[in-house]
């Protein structure tokens, strides 16, 4: 038996799996949790050695033999975070994160001093927001300058993954699309924003590998760490939406996936330039070669696990009161900013209830209206999608959330599109397994377009499962419109209070 490891570091764990390629399946896989520090001014952090424990307590969950079988691994990563690293490879600082809101200041030092919004998006292909690593180095800069001081490695978490494995310091174009430092159609780091943020900081940067390239090989520190065997290659890797758009098998165009997880996102794959970052559709590359169109929401599943804890129930018991009200939930609106939030852009907004009264008010409204609104803000990204002229054909569904019969049902409705679910829940690990077999092809006989090589990897290993695939009802869909009028006022008379 012969198997590809794929690592899937999400914000609130660290998971690896062991995919037998030639079986088609997944032989074993671990989980760890890794801890978040929260504070109410928007910081969202963790600490590098909470990464390294988790891996070594991951690798610790297989047998020697089936550890044996690995040749290669692929690591998806959490995008946008800074791991900040001096000389040494030593945390300067914690790592902060894509949710860590408490960068708002420098995002408008930033934006000014490239000459406004379109300048900022005219070079990095996005606007400056605070989810983006650009303004995390300038908060280090700015608030810890003794720790900017020794700065020597600018890594995002997935980089960092990669450097524990490799010692090699590399990135690749569809993650490095995500720091507000890169022109993802010229496909380099920005000069004019990297010096905006600092006149040394282009130099601190790592080079930019292609993605079917090797990211490095383990070395024996790494090998003896982990237990894995020394000297086989690591692919590039790269954000977990990139991963998780080869894991679902969006590598053509016209399908869109949506993650429903800590964050939700909606993304597609195109092969030209896709972006409409004042509508909140960043412009990122892909991991494949290609462009990767994406929303991103800072609350998803957050809306639901935080009332399904305010309600005391559990998650088959949140569905089920949520499933006892109607569509639009008789009124009831819920605005989940409890992270603030990127789309629409308002890093101080804050969740509530709208719609409430003495009829409506009920614990069945106000679970659904949860479970709704996560999708409402995917609508955003689908209408963006559409105005751009990107004709979407059907949406594969990944994260916790798609779980879930409702959601999914609550999903195709609202946008009106087929809903499919991979078989395999792991999307983003499975991307980077099948980013390692694409490597390891490529490695041994380089292809003429390898972005067709990675597209029929695609089609051999990611299966959908029929039974989970809902199509749009023409009744639900009209109700919901509905509905998404309303919260959609609500949205818009709101958000002056969070600028």
């Amino acid at each position: 038996m012969k198997t590809v490891a794929g690592i899937d570091m999400g914000t609130q764990s660290i998971k690896v799996v062991l995919y037998d390629y030639a079986a088609k399946k997944i032989i074993a896989s671990a989980q760890e949790a890794v801890d978040i520090i929260a504070e109410n001014d928007g910081t969202r952090e963790q600490k590098t050695e909470w990464y390294d424990r988790a891996m070594e307590k991951c690798f610790a969950a297989f047998s020697a033999e089936q550890k044996a079988t690995i040749e290669a691994i692929g690591v998806s990563g959490h995008q946008h975070g800074f791991v900040p690293l001096d000389a040494n490879g030593g945390a300067l600082y914690n790592v902060k994160l894509w949710n860590d809101t408490s960068t708002v200041e420098e995002c408008k030092i930033l934006t000014d001093a490239a000459g406004g919004p379109d300048a900022v998006v005219a070079e990095v292909c996005n606007l400056m927001l605070p989810g983006f690593t650009a303004p995390k180095i300038l908060w280090l800069k700015r608030h810890k300058p003794e720790a900017y001081a020794k700065l020597r490695y600018v890594m995002l978490p997935h980089d960092y993954l990669n450097y524990l494995l490799t010692g090699e310091y590399v990135a690749e174009c569809g993650d490095a699309s995500g720091t507000a430092l890169f022109n993802g159609i010229r496909r380099e780091w920005s000069k004019k924003m990297c010096a905006l943020v600092d006149a040394k900081l282009e130099s601190l940067l790592p080079r930019v590998i292609e993605a079917h390239k090797a990211a490095g090989k383990i070395s024996a520190m790494a090998a003896a760490k982990y237990g894995i065997p020394a000297g086989i290659p690591v692919s590039a890797g790269g954000g977990d939406n990139m991963m998780g758009a080869i894991g679902t098998g969006t590598v053509r165009d016209g399908f869109l996936t949506m993650s429903l997880g800590t964050s939700g996102t909606l993304y597609g794959y195109s092969d030209s330039p896709v972006s409409d970052p004042a509508n909140g559709l960043s412009g990122f590359s892909s991991s494949t070669g290609g462009y990767l169109p994406l929303l991103c929401t800072m609350n998803c599943t957050v809306a639901s696990e935080e009332t399904r804890k305010l309600f005391e129930l559990g998650v088959k018991e949140f569905d089920a009161c949520a499933a006892g009200a109607p569509i639009g939930a008789e009124g009831v609106a819920f605005l989940p900013f409890f992270n603030g939030e990127r789309t629409p852009n308002l890093p101080n907004g804050r969740a509530s209830v709208m719609g409430l009264t003495a009829a409506n008010c009920s614990r069945a409204n106000i679970a659904r209206a949860a479970l709704e609104s996560a999708i409402y803000g995917m609508r955003i990204g689908l209408e963006s999608f559409r105005a751009l002229g990107f004709r979407a054909k059907e949406i594969r569904i990944i994260g916790g959330g798609s779980k879930s019969p409702l959601w999914r049902d609550i999903a195709a409705n609202v946008m009106n599109l087929p809903v499919k679910r991979p078989a395999n829940d792991e999307a983003a690990a499975m991307g980077g397994a099948i980013q390692a077999l694409w490597m390891l092809e490529e490695l041994a006989k380089p292809s003429a377009d390898p972005k067709k090589t990675v597209a029929r990897l695609c089609d051999e290993h990611v299966a959908i499962n029929e039974a989970d695939c809902i199509m749009p009802d023409p009744d639900k869909a009209a109700r919901y419109d509905k509905a998404y009028e309303t919260y959609s006022a609500y949205v818009r008379t709101l958000s002056p209070l969070y600028c």
